[in-house]
């Protein structure tokens, strides 16, 4: 308790400087956290993926549909439990600015695949039962204000022309890692109304597939590949994670600077925290020159100065790591749907403290080594 009480005083006894250098810490490990919170954001849908869901698409590219009648073709694989589909719908509600993820998917197979999404029984029926119903996520449902019953309009992009949907359910997630802003509607309509205008139908984005064993993935992946090979309309099949992990790639760059700027923000600070603490052993010269003449030994001079250091540091960390949250929560409503989870985990938490810490060890590392050093002679010079 003696030894707290005087690291805390001592610590504090320039205060304007110790309080500068906190400001610079927690601001550092804001930005330390927001920056990885960010990535992980990034790599959420794969990590949140299910190891039993493989997705079928297009070997040329995802943008070339493939035929409906895969869907049968696929069912009769070996291994493959549930077959299911899905089209990127891609409306506009009221403005541009108002984007989130809409699919058209078939109800009765493409819920049984995601059992994560929770849909109460009734409105389940209720949307089954609507072919202009739609099923959307509770945070969607909550950002806009939507209720059961609530006439949903989308302006068409890729299907032109003006839809009406109606809300017939809103799920939540098993987990606070489910993205629930997403919006699911009926490709039966889409289809229907595709055909009716003279357009080609009965063609999908992608097949969703249910399979028993997780560890039969590549067999099975390979099974379907070659169920379409030198077919009109080959295709390529992956693993859920694999999937999404195919869209992150095209911002790994930027992923990759993100990262490193957070490791140069603790690096600067840790500069910046490094220098405090020799100009506090600079001002102290005497006082440790006369604590080792008194008869303490150098492990008491470095424990001062490490002890100090890591104080400070540890102050500024937690006030970094709180006000993290926050912040957090505010960028998740700025952001919109563009980052579907975005949540500070623990494991960020943890690593902002570590970083924290890591800046108070090596701060206060060169100035302890130095004070273990002093000659007492020479320090008992520096008394006024």
């Amino acid at each position: 308790m003696f030894l707290f009480r005087l690291l805390l005083k001592n610590a504090f006894r320039h205060r304007l400087r110790t309080l500068l250098t906190m400001l610079g810490l927690v601001v550092a490990v804001c930005a330390y956290g927001l920056l990885r919170t960010i990535v992980d954001a990034w790599y959420a849908g794969a990590e949140n993926s299910s190891s039993t869901r493989l997705i079928t698409r297009s070997a040329t590219s995802l943008t070339v549909p493939l035929p409906l009648a895969y869907a049968e073709r696929l069912r009769a694989v070996d291994g493959i439990d549930r077959v299911s589909w899905s089209n990127w719908f891609g409306g506009i509600y009221i403005t541009q600015r108002n984007f989130f993820p809409q699919f058209a998917v078939d109800p009765a197979t493409y819920l049984p695949l995601y059992p994560e999404f929770r849909l109460a029984d009734a409105e389940r029926v209720a949307w089954q039962r609507d072919r202009k119903g739609v099923v959307v996520g509770a945070k969607l449902a909550q950002k806009y204000g939507w209720k059961l019953g609530d006439n949903i309009p989308l302006r068409g992009t890729i299907y032109s022309g003006n839809w009406n949907f109606t809300l017939r359910g809103i799920y939540e997630g098993a987990d606070a890692s489910v993205d629930e802003n997403q919006m699911l509607m009926h490709w039966g309509l889409i289809n229907e109304t595709l055909r009716a205008r003279g357009g080609r139908g009965d063609f999908v984005g992608v097949f969703v597939v249910g399979i028993r064993d997780p560890n039969n993935a590549g067999v099975i992946s390979q099974r379907i590949d070659a169920q379409f090979r030198n077919s009109l309309a080959e295709t390529l099949t992956e693993t859920e994670k694999a999937f999404q992990l195919s869209f992150v790639s095209m911002s790994e760059a930027i992923l990759v600077a993100m990262q490193a700027v957070s490791y140069i923000i603790v690096v600067i600070i840790m500069a910046v925290m490094a220098n405090t603490m020799a100009m506090t052993a600079r001002e102290r010269l005497a006082e440790y020159a006369t604590l080792k003449a008194l008869g303490f030994g150098p492990a008491f001079v470095v424990r001062l100065l490490f002890g100090e250091s890591l104080l400070i540091a540890l102050i500024g960390g937690l006030a970094g790591v709180l006000l993290t949250l926050p912040l957090a929560a505010a960028f998740a409503q700025t952001a919109g749907s563009l980052f579907p989870v975005f949540r500070v985990s623990a494991s960020t938490m943890g690593l902002q403290l570590a970083a924290a810490l890591l800046v108070g060890v090596v701060a206060a590392a060169w100035p302890a080594w130095k004070m273990s050093r002093i000659d007492i002679v020479a320090g008992l010079r520096h008394v006024a």
